[in-house]
């Protein structure tokens, strides 16, 4: 579970950069939001606990920085393991950008009061169910998926074998 985990929380972040990217480049047809608006965004991923999706981006964009660089420097390993050391530090906190750069897409998103009916109802006490069970829920959910999936390809292979032995041919 560990490493679907590790999967989603890749995944919600290439979502996440991807949404900015497209974001940051759109047309000036997007008004900018209120600073109201961003703070209620900010306040509503920080109960949802959104940074635990972006809270390793930089020492892992370091790590596959460095290991890409050594495929094809294999001789200056040792300094480039040292050299990351050094870039990880210099870069440390940068992983907020993400933070701020999802807040401002809620806030174009949602309007202000939308914004902050989510963060009342995050407070109330079905809200608070909501953020402590719906991680849960989405994590059984996906073994659930992934379950029915084998069970399902076994049929898919089972069909595709029976009308491969309709043409005379066993696979």
């Amino acid at each position: 579970m560990k490493s679907l985990s590790r999967m989603l929380s890749t995944a919600a972040l290439a979502a996440g950069l991807a949404l900015a990217g497209v974001s940051a480049n759109a047309p000036d047809a997007v008004k900018p939001a209120s600073p109201a608006a961003i703070a209620a965004a900010e306040e509503i991923l920080a109960m949802k606990n959104a940074s635990a999706m972006y809270v390793a981006a930089v020492p892992n964009i370091v790590q596959q920085t460095k290991e890409s660089l050594m495929q094809s420097n294999l001789n200056y390993q040792k300094d480039l393991n040292e050299v990351a050391v050094v870039v990880a530090q210099a870069l440390n906190g940068r992983e907020k950008e993400i933070g701020e750069g999802m807040a401002k897409i809620y806030a174009t998103e949602f309007t202000e009061q939308e914004l902050k009916d989510l963060v009342t109802f995050y407070k109330s006490p079905l809200g608070q169910k909501l953020l402590s069970s719906e991680p849960k829920a989405i994590q059984s959910s996906m073994g659930y998926m992934n379950q029915w999936a084998q069970s399902f390809a076994q049929i898919v292979n089972g069909q595709f074998r029976a009308e491969m032995r309709k043409r005379g041919k066993d696979i």
